[in-house]
């Protein structure tokens, strides 16, 4: 049995050991795209910091269809927040590169620039970005490697999307932030359509090892095997001899 509100206060306590290890009196920075995760953890950095030290990045791609959500998350949580549109950088980018870029290019250079953006935010006021990331993402590699997959502190990246609608709750944030469908922002599509299964399916077969559609499992598996090399530190040459 998930016990929510145990995990949710010892998460809290993480958070906290990690300020006071890695940077006593900074400030939590997170992205917030109006989403259940960014939500999450930013009310979980708010219940272990307090709200005058987390700082929020809205990062539109110009035109944003629901940044009303992430408006009224910063809104409920009573954060400071910043409104960086990042269409400029990356149209700028594009434009400078002199060859036409791999669809998957196209896809992953906005949630790169974001991971820039949320940088300079953080360096600039005293911060530490916040890893967004949940563990049913992570488990198909649903992100963007030096995207949305990194940060310097993860809260959630081992609980799974069910798992996080109840601490989600528990936090006391707004239904329509911790039911609302992820959207991938590009196609229309929500990730489920993308993925070719449910998070509610996959997260059953993450912790009790049940799926009944075998041609999912094979989908879950194949992404599971191919996204290992996005979940470990970047190998490095060590000589035997120097």
């Amino acid at each position: 049995m998930f016990n929510a509100e145990k995990v949710k206060n010892d998460c809290v306590q993480w958070i906290r050991d990690f300020f006071e290890e890695n940077g006593k009196g900074c400030n939590a920075v997170v992205g917030i795209s109006g989403g259940k995760d960014s939500s999450i953890v930013a009310a979980l950095c708010v219940e272990a910091l307090g709200k005058d030290r987390v700082i929020g990045v809205l990062m539109p791609n110009g035109e944003q269809a629901d940044i009303d959500m992430a408006k009224l998350l910063v809104g409920h949580l009573g954060i400071k927040h910043y409104i960086i549109n990042i269409k400029d950088a990356v149209d700028g980018l594009k434009k400078n590169i002199p060859f036409e870029l791999s669809e998957q290019s196209v896809v992953n250079l906005p949630p790169r620039i974001r991971m820039s953006t949320l940088y300079a935010v953080s360096q600039s006021h005293n911060g530490r970005v916040a890893n967004t990331c949940n563990l049913s993402e992570d488990w198909v590699g649903y992100s963007t490697r030096y995207g949305d997959s990194v940060g310097d502190f993860s809260p959630c990246s081992h609980l799974t999307v069910q798992e996080m609608k109840q601490i989600g709750r528990l936090l006391g944030l707004p239904d329509v932030l911790v039911d609302k469908v992820p959207i991938d922002g590009l196609s229309g599509k929500t990730d489920e359509d993308n993925l070719g299964f449910t998070y509610a399916e996959l997260d059953r077969y993450i912790r009790e090892g049940v799926i009944t559609d075998m041609e999912k499992k094979a989908r879950i598996d194949y992404l599971h095997r191919i996204n290992q090399f996005k979940l470990k530190l970047m190998p490095s040459f060590k000589p035997k001899e120097i």
